[in-house]
């Protein structure tokens, strides 16, 4: 069980423009902005450092980080992700650095692994969206009662790929009576492109289910307030910024609450309790982008929180796991389903990845969308 923390004092917050990590992303995107040739010479001044003074050595690991350069440039002209190359080349050089002063031939194999990791991260993985199947029972429906909930989340449209033409195939295959959205529609780089948003729209547009379609705002900088109404309006999505609904599920009553993150569990937390439902005998859903009210969310009423945000780090180390979740409770919540008390959580891997100059890369992280099976176990 994690404990409530008081995160009050805190001086930032995750998922809002200025925060420690939104910061280090805005200087990191100024390597984009350098000359090509320029940047070049810097890659080949990186190499040189472990060269020992040899030209031949150099140039070998010079050409390394070259074609980490293409594979990342190559990736929107294959409509596979479309962020700048650079900022994220610069670190990969960073990283094959410490190789690079390895042995021969040693380093030059661990220089040819990284290309193929580098490949397999950037062009193969970010692209196998996959199926998660759960399953809930709960007393606090009748036995019998089945319910198919699909929760997506952490969209991030930068131009419509082979990743969301996927889902849309996958939703119409999975026909699920409800399907719940947990916010992050826009790339950050792309939550102001017209174009983003119109695509956006268009997939969001096809999504349908019998007990219908809801989302929630994801974080402040990406699903933009003064945006966000205006995009689902003509759209049969019902945005729940702060809604309880009651859904009809075979002649019974399920609790839906939607409500939008701030990324402040002090300030959430009072207004879910507000939302809470006056009886606890419903079976009771709260929608919300972030896990971090999951703690706060689990001494109440509310049976299952669906959430994102994290994207599951998209970066993974075996036997380590996640490098890094923008979550306050830090790595404790990172992916997949956990255990709060009654509550039970499920965070989402998302669908698509983060923006600025952060590397559109997953790693032992794919995408991934839930498809829940709610059943009941009460008494008839």
């Amino acid at each position: 069980m994690i404990e409530v923390r008081d995160f009050s004092a805190r001086r930032n917050f995750p998922g809002e423009v200025g925060n420690d990590f939104d910061v280090i992303l805005r200087r990191y995107d100024a390597i984009q902005k350098i000359h090509p040739l320029i940047f070049s010479l810097i890659l080949f001044g990186l190499a040189w450092l472990p060269a020992r003074m040899e030209w031949q050595y150099a140039l070998a690991l010079w050409g390394f980080f070259l074609l980490d350069w293409l594979m990342l440039a190559l990736l929107p002209v294959f409509k596979k992700s479309f962020g700048p190359p650079q900022p994220p080349v610069f670190l990969l050089a960073l990283l094959r650095l410490p190789f690079a002063f390895l042995p021969l031939p040693v380093n030059f194999i661990f220089q040819i692994l990284g290309s193929l990791l580098v490949f397999y991260g950037f062009w193969i993985e970010p692209q196998r969206l996959t199926v998660t199947r759960q399953v809930l029972q709960t007393s606090k429906l009748k036995k019998g009662t089945n319910l198919r909930l699909l929760h997506l989340g952490d969209l991030h449209i930068e131009r419509i790929t082979r990743r969301e033409l996927k889902l849309q195939r996958l939703i119409k295959a999975l026909q699920p009576d409800l399907i719940l959205f947990s916010g992050d529609i826009l790339n950050l780089s792309y939550n102001r492109d017209a174009i983003a948003m119109q695509q956006a729209h268009q997939i969001m547009a096809e999504w349908q289910a019998p007990l219908g379609v809801y989302a929630v705002a994801g974080s402040p900088a990406v699903d933009l307030a003064e945006l966000l109404p205006g995009f689902y309006k003509n759209l049969h999505i019902r945005y729940l910024e702060e809604e309880r609904l009651e859904l009809s599920v075979n002649q019974q009553t399920i609790n839906l609450i939607g409500l939008s993150c701030t990324h402040r569990p002090f300030v959430d937390a009072p207004r879910l309790e507000k939302l809470l439902p006056p009886s606890s005998d419903n079976f009771t859903i709260l929608l919300y982008h972030t896990p971090d009210l999951a703690p706060n969310a689990a001494k109440t009423a509310v049976d299952l929180q669906l959430s994102g945000h994290t994207h599951g780090g998209q970066v993974r180390l075996p036997f380590f796991g996640a490098l890094f979740t923008a979550s306050l409770y830090g790595r404790a919540f990172s992916s997949g389903r956990y255990q709060l008390n009654g509550l039970t959580l499920y965070i989402t891997r998302g669908i698509g990845m983060e923006g600025a100059g952060a590397p559109r890369v997953r790693f032992l992280c794919p995408p991934e969308i839930i498809l829940w099976e709610i059943q009941g176990v009460g008494q008839d």
